[in-house]
């Protein structure tokens, strides 16, 4: 971890630079409550009580000018968001008051916090465990109302609970294989090793289950990432435009118009869906269009989803034909274009590459058809149902990796048992499966892995 004490005072502006109606300078650490004290006047703040405003300036104690007319919040440890005092300034909106007063606690002995640095503390202090700090930053993060409810769930503890509930059973474990070896006169261990089998494979199935979540989860964090592919001039650009409801993309009866990747993140049923307009794929001798052709077929390769589009009005083509080879065996859905001009498609053309429910047909012109289009793009990730529940679901890569990693210790243990080995060799095993789903947690984590997770927070935070 870097070399940062819990016994500092830190400070740091907590709300986003630029105009607004208050800025807020929040304050942490033993000693923060006095130290804003002697650069407040208004109120003697070391005889508040906890959890109180009190209007007053903070000034200059060099000159003993006025900064600014503030709110000072008094919090006292350990109620509070770090479990140490905390001291919140709701100075006037903009850039200039809220630096001037960081500024004076600067120079009268406070820290600059580092990024996540008061989530880090109410870590360390014991108020949260990690997966809880971790969803601080998801709720600051979330792009749909689902993400959200998905981060508060989990910092009201859901997973903390659920991985809780496992480690405990594995303790239980653990300590029965103990009580075999500190007495192995009463020759217990046929009999712990059926206890053994049938708790592990319990252990299995729910962390199977939660791995299971993870693809869910990741979807409702970070989006469904899209591309949107089809020859030039098929309505790519014209249906982007449409799902944003703005003239994002432009749209011309110019071959090749779009020559760069277009990148949106758009809403469907509370799911954020990154989608992406690329380049018409074709032949062409144009060295920058060629260069946004290559970046399409890239970005195709990496996408969870491909839209294909085709002019229904023109037919399949022989770069219709090269593209529907691009999707085989990929997620994808065809969308039939320009449905209100006479139709010169074949499905039975494109059936063979994707089946006839993942062909939609459409006018990106006016709309019709979008509403099936994202209906059936719900039915491809959830079966149509976005919806959290009461399910703990995994959204944290972190979290999913440490799951594996945990599963295939618990695997290994099977195996020993199944082997018929020493039953301290289950211990080992068990104990790495424990020692996973501490990471999860935070009661197994290093130092380094700590800076990598607070170091993505924002100042103030």
């Amino acid at each position: 971890m870097k070399a940062t004490s819990l016994d500092d005072i830190i400070v740091a502006i907590s709300t986003p630079a630029g105009s607004g109606g208050i800025s807020i300078v929040r304050i942490s650490g033993e000693g923060c409550i006095h130290l804003a004290n002697t650069l407040f006047s208004g109120a003697d703040l070391n005889k508040k009580e906890s959890h109180t405003i009190s209007f007053g300036y903070i000034k200059n104690p060099i000159n003993n000018t006025v900064i600014d007319e503030v709110l000072v919040s008094v919090m006292r440890a350990p109620k509070t968001y770090t479990r140490d005092d905390v001291v919140e300034i709701n100075c006037h909106g903009g850039t200039q008051a809220s630096q001037k007063v960081l500024e004076i606690f600067l120079n009268e002995g406070a820290r600059l916090a580092e990024p996540g640095e008061f989530t880090k503390r109410a870590f360390l202090n014991g108020r949260i465990d990690l997966t809880q700090a971790e969803a601080v930053i998801d709720i600051i993060n979330a792009k749909t109302d689902l993400g959200r409810q998905s981060a508060v769930n989990q910092l009201e503890g859901s997973i903390a609970k659920t991985v809780g509930q496992l480690r405990d059973t594995l303790l239980t474990s653990i300590a029965t294989i103990e009580a075999s070896i500190d007495y192995p006169e009463h020759d217990i261990e046929e009999e712990t090793y059926g206890i053994l089998r049938t708790r592990i494979t319990e252990i299995l199935e729910k962390t199977q289950k939660l791995i299971e979540s993870a693809d869910k989860g990741k979807i409702i964090r970070e989006g469904i990432s899209t591309v949107i592919l089809g020859k030039p001039n098929v309505g790519k650009s014209s249906l982007l435009n449409y799902l944003l409801d703005e003239e994002r993309a432009i749209v011309t009866d110019i071959p090749g118009t779009t020559r760069d990747t277009v990148e949106e993140l758009i809403n469907i049923g509370g799911v954020p869906v990154k989608i992406v307009d690329t380049a018409g794929i074709r032949d062409t001798q144009d060295k920058v269009e060629k260069i946004g052709v290559e970046k399409s077929k890239e970005y195709a390769n990496k996408a969870d989803l491909i839209l294909m589009m085709v002019d229904t009005s023109r037919g399949i083509t022989v770069e219709d034909r090269q593209i529907l080879d691009i999707i085989r065996d990929k997620k994808a859905i065809v969308i039939l274009n320009k449905i209100d001009l006479p139709n010169k498609i074949d499905i039975n053309e494109i059936c063979d590459i994707v089946s006839k429910e993942n062909i939609i047909s459409v006018s990106a012109k006016d709309g019709t058809g979008i509403d099936e289009l994202t209906s059936r793009i719900k039915d491809l990730f959830f079966g149509g149902e976005i919806e959290l529940n009461n399910d703990t679901v995994i959204s944290n890569v972190r979290h999913r990796n440490s799951l594996f990693e945990a599963k295939n210790s618990l695997l290994k243990a099977l195996d020993t048992i199944n082997m018929g080995m020493p039953i301290d060799f289950v211990s080992m095993d068990l104990t790495q499966g424990y020692n996973h789903f501490g990471e999860i947690t935070g009661d197994s984590v290093d130092d380094e892995l700590l800076d990598r997770i607070f170091s993505q927070f924002c100042l103030g935070k």
